[in-house]
């Protein structure tokens, strides 16, 4: 008979009961990464052990194992703890590996499932919405918009949600000398409405077009937010006024709103406060 033990099934070659420390050091590791990440300014090794609740000893251990790997540094002068390059890079590649639109089609077919009409994905270019996916009602009247289409931000739903979440020295800054054409009779064209309208949506979490970009058309959107709480892009559901008078047009915003919640948070986004 061999002299070789047999391992357990599943269990790696020199697996013992230790490998449960090594679980603990990963997490308390991992910790304190999320700890400096959002400390940009670092922090010191006293403030980290008592946020990670953890022994000063502990700390520096897991630190220096970090800093041997390139995770975090430390600061000369003050001994500050920051995170190093290889953290910066594997969050990059997250956001690089983030398709918006590719993680937003599910949610653009269910948008129409629940609906019955038309579901949008667009981003800002400018002072311009770009529509980029696209869920088509079955209805046999129903809004369809050409991909790479544009549409002013101030006459659109999608383009509005997309303005409203800005910040205000961007809006400012993007709306000076901006010509407030009109599109159709309806669409917001002086300046104080439009600064009323943009806080309408900030209060309510969505946007609304009642007909300000094609008439007979009413369309109301919410916005996709990234890690910082910006817009990132923005949903829409659209139809004609028939399918979507008023009353519904509000109800049909609450929907939008948290299915844009859903795509931000599976992006890594931050919900707007």
């Amino acid at each position: 008979m061999s002299d070789v033990k047999r391992r357990s099934v599943g269990r790696p070659a020199g697996a013992t009961k230790a490998s449960g420390g090594h679980s603990q050091s990963l997490v308390r590791g991992l910790t304190l990464l999320e700890h400096l990440s959002a400390s940009p300014l670092g922090l010191a090794l006293s403030e980290l052990a008592e946020m990670a609740d953890l022994a000063p000893s502990t700390t520096h251990r897991l630190l220096q194992a970090l800093q041997s790997q390139g995770f975090v540094t430390q600061e000369s002068e003050q001994g500050l703890w920051r995170i190093d390059v290889k953290t910066f890079r594997i969050g990059n590649s997250f956001l690089e590996a983030r398709d918006v639109v590719a993680q937003s089609r599910p949610f653009l077919r269910r948008l129409t499932a629940e609906t019955g009409e038309t579901a949008n994905l667009g981003i800002r270019d400018g002072a311009t919405a770009v529509f980029l996916a696209q869920h088509e009602s079955p209805q046999m009247m129903r809004m369809i918009t050409r991909l790479g289409s544009r549409a002013p931000l101030h006459a659109s739903g999608v383009g509005k949600a997309l303005l409203a979440w800005m910040s205000e020295d961007e809006r400012i800054a993007l709306l000076k000398g901006y010509d407030l054409a009109r599109v159709t009779e309806n669409t917001l064209h002086q300046s104080d409405e439009l600064l009323i309208e943009m806080a309408t949506i900030r209060a309510q979490g969505f946007a609304c077009d009642r007909e300000e970009h094609a008439v007979g058309l009413h369309c109301v959107a919410a916005c996709i937010h990234d890690e910082h709480g910006t817009p990132l892009a923005a949903i829409s559901v659209s139809g004609p006024m028939a399918r979507i008078p008023e009353e519904r047009l509000l109800a049909l915003g609450a929907l939008v709103r948290a299915i844009a919640d859903e795509i931000t948070l599976q992006l890594g986004g931050q919900l707007p406060r």
